[in-house]
Order: C-alpha cells, then structure tokens, then sequence
C-alpha cells in the first residue's frame, strides 16, 4: 500500500496527516502554533520559523508512528498554508524574517503607496486580483524602511506552505494559487510580475520560479531526513494555498462550481476563467485556482465561526453542561434550541463582518441590533440562530457581487468546515442563498487537496481535477425552503441598511471598528 502525507500550517496550528491512495485518512497529528505581535510593532504577527519548524517535524513523526508506517511508506508527501504570509530569504536559502497572513504592520507604508503612485492599487488590482491590504508589496516596504539590515540581504521569497517544502527538499519555489496572494502577480499568466516590486521601489530580482500545484519539486534532503523521519525516497511535490486546495479536497474544480468554507472566517469561492476581468470597484478578490487556467473569486466573511465560539463561551455555561451531560457538542444543544426560533430569529440583526468590500475594506463596531427584553423573544436561543443567519446572509451578498461580475448562474454549493457540522446551519445557508447546499464526507478537505497535489507529483493521479472527481464523496444534500428565501432577502435589505449606518458610527469615532484594512 501506498501512502501521500499533507502538511497543513494554518493560522492556528500545523497538522501532518496521512491519506491512502484512495483518499481515506490513516492517521494525523497537529500542533498549536501562536504567531505573536513583535516588540514596538503594533498590529505585528510575526511567523517562528525556528520554532514552527521543530513543531512540524513533531506533527510529522507523531503522523508517522500513530499510523504505524515508515517514512519509506509515505511515497510522496505535499503542503498548504495559510495565505498571505511570507517567508524572505538570504542568498544561502536561509530564512531572514517571516510574517503570518493577516499581519497589518505596514499600515504607512499601504498609505504612502496609495498617496504617492496615485492610482497604482488599481492598476495592480486589475493585473493580479489583490489590493494592498494583505499583500506583500507594503509589508517587503516596511522591512526596507524600518530593518534596512535584513532587507539589504533579502535574496529569494516564498508562501509558509512553500517554505515547507524547501525545507523538505531544498528547493526554493512557489505555486500560483499561494503566490498570487502577494499581489506582485498576473491572474492571467498565472506567474510573477516583477516589475509591480520594481515601480515602487523594492527589489525586483527575489522571486524564485513558479511551479503548477502537483510539479515534482525533489525528493527528502537527507538533512530532512534525519529531522523528520521521512525517507529520502519519498518526493516533495509542490502544493498550493490552504482556501484553493481545499476547494480541490470538496471536489470544486469545474468552472461555475462554487463553495462556502465555514471555518473561523468564512471564504465564499467561485471558479472561473483565469482571464475573467476582475471588478471595476475591487470589491472581491480574485485568486489564481490550483486548477490551470482557472482563478476563484472569493468573497470572506470575517471571523462567523470566531464570533459564533465567544458567543458559545461568553454565554452559553448552561448548555455547556447539558452538552457534557449528553456527551454532545455544545453546539448541537444550540441549534436544537435554535430550531425552536421563528425564521428571522425575532427580528435581531448582528453587526460583526460586512460585506467583502476589497478595496475599502473596514468593519463596524460588533452588536446586535433590535434585541428586547422579553425573554421569550430574546435569549441565547434566538441569538444564536441569528449569528448562524447573519453568517449565511453576508455570504450570500458576497455572492451576489460575484454573479454579478462573473455571469455565472448559482443552484449549488459545496458547504464545508467546521460550520457545515450543523444541520440547522447547513439548512438556513440553503434557504438564504436559495441553491442547493451539498456537504462531502470529507473532514480534512485542505489535507485531502494537498494529498491529491502529492498524489500527481507520484503519477498516482493524472491530475487535481482528476483525482478529486474519484475521492471526493457526499454526505447530505439540503434543498431550499424558498419561502424562507422570501423572509431572508428582505433581512437582508435591511442588514446592508444597518451596517451602513453603524460604518457612520465608527466615521464619527463613536464606536470602534471590529477590524480595519492597513491604511484606512
């Protein structure tokens, strides 16, 4: 039997996991990693690339002994990351200095560009899909200006994902799906646009060459072997961004197909073709798929499953204890209480993420508007529904703005992580967006892509779209109540209303902002 490992660095933690070849799970371990705001930076984060390293070789071992196997039964092996964040090297291929993907430091640096290359964000927006709001360009910038240092020895750049894998086999290199985040890229020649660096006055000659997920990279170094346990045997393909592969992992590799992942952000991803004009008002990002010749435009939602786990542990003792009484997840006690409560959840409307605004991108101050002291009419029950609603109405908007610009025609979505979990969060996500909600069996989706990325490099697989038509499987299908649609396209009319006067609050510094883009 064959065996293909994934390496997934994601914001909170690093996971080995193993797969057979037929895409069931063996084994997987994980390790919580914190990426910490650096001394006199604020709105730092930091990537340990000493210490995360030493914590991925542990997730490898460990992987490796709970499943009994060898390294030499791991044919191949691939990872994926969070995107955005940036690993910069020296001319040796040494690490120099590294940030994880929603570090917001360079706040000046985002507000000089905009003022000083007037119109330059657009420009670069229209080429490779991102705004300056998490790329690399302000971030490479505030290293030149405020660690001139470690700027001057800045040879070679790569993705966290990447980095892993040159550790692994020594090869510097990234894929367009994870490199295309740094903005400093063409959506259409699915490849680096070194001249973006050049024009704004960073070093233009530090990007490695760009490999298609699943490329043969190498094999195991022995350095790594001795590190990781793995076999110098076992190849090292390359692998892609966590939101694209993971799409790969929910069988999303068709154009038109769409996904909502429901993890502690919500992504909203549509496939399209890679030379789709992205929106005039850069209202939605736009990233090359894994898929050749495909991109994805991807709404997110700020922090639904985060906002939904304070609720649970600000409020919710009670159902804490009778979910351990059960021996059941807190969150299912919720959503069987939740069922309880009138579609529209009484009339509340929660205030946390808006809307995917790209290009000026800031959030209101979190409430809940409309709330009553009436007991029976406002509890955790019915809060808590309105959460799972709000979660689905801001995805659904998402959506509209990416039909909108795209032409392509919704009546189906893939619902995915930890969100998709819950029945009555899987049925008000259908019945808000009005399409067909279908939920894989697959539980490490992310994992499952980047295995598949490992499977191609083995020539185990012809290719990604291939290879997750034949492992990706079906779990349940929700069909919409359209008569609860009709209720929930009028919330939504007036949650947009809503939100815009809460942003005034936060104009008029009333009230602060839950989250603000750098140089807003």
């Amino acid at each position: 039997m064959q065996y293909l490992m994934a390496i997934d660095a994601g914001t909170g933690s690093i996971r080995a996991v193993i797969f057979d070849t037929l895409g069931n799970q063996i084994s997987a371990s994980q390790k919580e990693w914190t990426h910490l705001e650096e001394p006199n930076v604020p709105n730092s984060m930091s990537f340990d690339y000493d210490k995360n390293w030493a914590l991925t070789c542990q997730c490898i071992k460990e992987s490796l002994g709970s499943a009994n196997l060898s390294g030499e039964d791991i044919v191949a092996l691939s990872a994926t990351s969070m995107r955005e964040g940036i690993v910069l090297y020296d001319r040796d291929g040494k690490e120099l200095w590294a940030v994880a993907n929603v570090d917001a430091r360079a706040d000046k640096e985002v507000k000089y560009l905009k003022e000083n290359f007037l119109g330059i964000e657009e420009e670069f927006y229209s080429e490779s899909g991102q705004t300056f709001a998490l790329g690399a360009i302000p971030r490479i910038m505030w290293l030149k200006n405020n660690r001139p240092e470690i700027y001057e020895k800045v040879a070679n750049i790569s993705m966290i994902g990447d980095w892993i894998l040159a550790k692994l086999s020594g090869v510097i290199a990234t894929d367009p799906s994870n490199g295309g985040t740094t903005g400093i890229f063409s959506l259409k020649n699915r490849d680096w646009v070194p001249e973006m660096a050049g024009r704004v006055g960073i070093k233009s000659d530090i990007f490695p060459k760009t490999l298609e997920v699943g490329t043969l990279m190498g094999s195991v170094t022995a350095k790594a072997f001795k590190e990781t346990g793995l076999s110098t045997n076992t190849k090292v393909v390359m692998g892609g961004g966590d939101v694209q592969l993971g799409s790969a992992g929910l069988g999303v590799v068709e154009l038109g197909q769409v996904a909502i992942l429901g993890g502690s952000f919500w992504q909203q991803v549509v496939n399209i073709k890679s030379d789709t004009k992205v929106p005039d008002d850069m209202s939605i990002r736009v990233n090359p798929h894994v898929i050749a010749n495909q991109s994805q435009a991807e709404g997110i939602t700020f922090f639904s499953g985060l906002v939904m786990r304070w609720f649970r542990d600000a409020f919710c003792d009670m159902e804490k204890l009778e979910a351990a009484k059960l021996g059941i997840d807190t969150y299912a006690v919720l959503e069987k209480k939740a069922k309880e409560v009138p579609v529209g959840s009484n009339g509340i409307l929660p205030i946390f993420s808006d809307s995917m605004k790209y290009g000026k991108w800031y959030h209101a101050a979190p409430s809940f508007l409309n709330l009553s002291i009436d007991p029976e009419v406002c509890n955790r029950a019915s809060m808590f529904r309105s959460l799972q609603e709000n979660a689905a109405i801001v995805s659904s908007i998402n959506l509209d703005k990416i039909k909108e610009f795209t032409g392509v025609k919704i009546d189906e979505i893939v619902f995915a992580g930890g969100a998709s979990k819950g029945e009555l969060w899987s049925q008000i996500v259908a019945d808000v967006t009005g399409c067909r909600v279908k939920i894989p069996k697959v539980t490490e989706a992310t994992a499952l892509g980047a295995a598949m990325a490992a499977g191609v490099g083995a020539e185990i697989y012809d290719d990604i779209a291939t290879a997750a038509k034949k492992l990706v499987v079906w779990d349940k299908i929700y069909e919409p109540n359209m008569e609860n649609k009709k209720i929930y396209d009028e919330i939504k009319i007036k949650f947009k209303c809503a939100y815009e006067a809460q942003l005034k609050l936060v104009d008029d510094n009333i009230t602060t902002s839950m989250w603000k883009a750098p140089g807003l």
